[in-house]
């Protein structure tokens, strides 16, 4: 069937019914898909689904800034371009002085305020806005302050709302004399998302507001040349959205590449890219099934981070004025995080889990004028259309109601089979034990042919219970085939 669980015809089932692989864009993108399309192989444990991943990467010389890769160049060595996802390479940055790195993050920042007013004077000018407000504007927005930028696509799950959910408290925040703060918000809604519009349209008038002049800074029409001034030069990567609708996430990564430090839910790459002490992360679960309930929590937990944590490390400084703690931050994230989440890695992935995986089967299949695909498609036939005779004689295995299973101990289970139409090698069967409670497959044990006499089949299994605590397990038929990809390729099973 090429429809979804509610009868309408759909494009994802159609790719994955053609496709022999199917994989998510991160770790929990991968788990997500698999509960999404999990009602396509009825039978099946949502763990066991073939469905895998890849998490994204980012091509780090596009996105890495000019002063970051001459850096990385000359501190990392000879081979380093052909091998950025070898932490060995990355952990060297642990060798330069701390003074290198704050001025580089400097220069950055400079690079982008000076491009940020230069950008605001032009559009203010077009829109024909106050004079005072474009000069108040420029002259609060600091080189020197503690940037934290937010630019993405504005869906509504992407949460841009929440930093605005206390007012006072945000207005406390950023114009701490001290310890102050500056955000810089930019990106597009689609067309049709009157939401993402509106939630543009209050960050701008928010921004105008007296207290947040300066502070809380719009940039009109994001683009490529935008986006790439904005992960080199802010301090701070926000994102948070609502979990677990980030498939992945790459602009987070892209920051990674210029030392900036990352401040996001534990949703899409970030689960697998955080580390204590290299960012700050929100929990990855979510407390409340209310929306509105999460929000509020997330947005307390935002400001106390804040406050508490970010803001603190950034202006602590040493007699030089270097804020050694923080630029231990950058290095932890570099050494720790980058590495992994490169355009390279992501190759190199891609590669060692299905291409050659394809690759190899192609050729099998290929062979000899693709003698093994007819034959293949041939099995296939047989077997869709003679699995439903297959009878199942007898099933003796212990029963969970009469027998107190002990850890360790050994017990025996039998299936006899009348195998029809079939082949002896065309059938496997498995004990099978479940988490019935979360779907989860936690082991599966084959039986073995003890013999078979014409079409009947016998099947027996020595096994011991190793799971402590409560499950349930089951005896099923599945369809087998030496080229079979995997499982879900020819979905057949039998529960017995």
């Amino acid at each position: 069937t090429l429809f979804r669980s509610d009868g309408k015809f759909s494009m994802s089932v159609l790719a994955a019914r053609t496709s022999q692989e199917m994989n998510g864009v991160s770790m929990l993108h991968g788990d997500v898909t698999k509960e999404m399309f999990k009602y396509m192989w009825k039978g099946f444990a949502t763990n066991e689904l073939y469905i895998n991943y890849v998490t994204n990467g980012v091509h780090m010389p596009t996105w890495a800034a000019k002063e970051w890769r001459r850096l990385y160049e000359s501190t990392f060595g000879e081979g380093f371009m052909q091998d950025q996802s070898n932490t060995k390479y990355w952990e060297k940055i642990f060798d330069v002085q701390d003074g290198v790195i704050w001025d580089l993050r400097n220069k950055l920042r400079k690079k982008l305020i000076d491009y940020v007013k230069t950008r605001f004077e032009k559009s203010s000018i077009m829109r024909h806005e106050s004079p005072k407000y474009v000069v108040e504007t420029l002259s609060s927005i600091n080189e020197h302050t503690l940037t934290i930028g937010f630019a993405r696509r504005f869906a509504t799950y992407k949460r841009a709302h929440l930093l605005f959910s206390d007012i006072e408290r945000l207005a406390k925040i950023v114009n701490n004399p001290g310890r102050p703060v500056q955000f810089l918000f930019a990106g597009k809604a689609h067309p049709h998302d009157k939401a993402g519009q509106d939630l543009i349209k209050n960050i701008v008038e928010i921004s105008r507001r007296p207290e947040f002049v300066g502070k809380i800074l719009f940039l009109e029409n994001y683009d490529m040349d935008l986006a790439k001034r904005l992960v080199r030069g802010v301090d701070v990567w926000l994102n948070n959205p609502t979990r677990p609708l980030e498939a992945s996430g790459t602009s987070g990564q892209k920051a990674e590449m210029n030392g900036v430090l990352n401040f996001s839910v534990l949703d899409g790459w970030w689960v697998e890219g955080y580390k204590e002490k290299a960012g700050w992360a929100l929990p990855q679960e979510q407390t409340y099934q209310n929306n509105q309930f999460q929000d509020e929590l997330d947005a307390a937990s935002i400001y106390n981070i804040l406050e508490n944590e970010i803001i603190p490390l950034f202006y602590q400084r040493n007699a030089l004025g270097i804020p050694t703690e923080w630029v231990q931050y950058i290095k932890r994230s570099i050494a720790g995080i980058a590495p992994h989440f490169t355009t390279k890695r992501m190759i190199d992935d891609y590669i060692n889990q299905y291409y050659i995986k394809l690759s190899d089967r192609c050729k099998k299949l290929s062979a000899d004028n693709f003698d093994a695909a007819r034959n293949m498609s041939r099995w296939k036939n047989k077997v869709y259309e003679n699995w439903d005779k297959i009878e199942v004689v007898s099933v003796d295995f212990p029963s969970t109601l009469k027998t107190e299973f002990k850890a360790g101990q050994t017990y025996h289970g039998e299936v006899i089979l009348d195998i029809k139409n079939l082949d002896i090698n065309d059938i496997g069967v498995e004990m099978v034990i479940m988490d019935l409670s979360a779907n989860k497959l936690l082991e599966s044990k084959e039986l073995k042919l003890n013999k078979n006499v014409d079409k009947m089949a016998f099947f027996e299994i020595d096994f011991k219970l190793d799971h402590p605590g409560s499950y349930d397990y089951g005896v099923r038929l599945f369809a087998k085939h030496e080229l079979l990809p995997h499982r879900q390729d020819v979905p057949l099973l039998r529960w017995v």
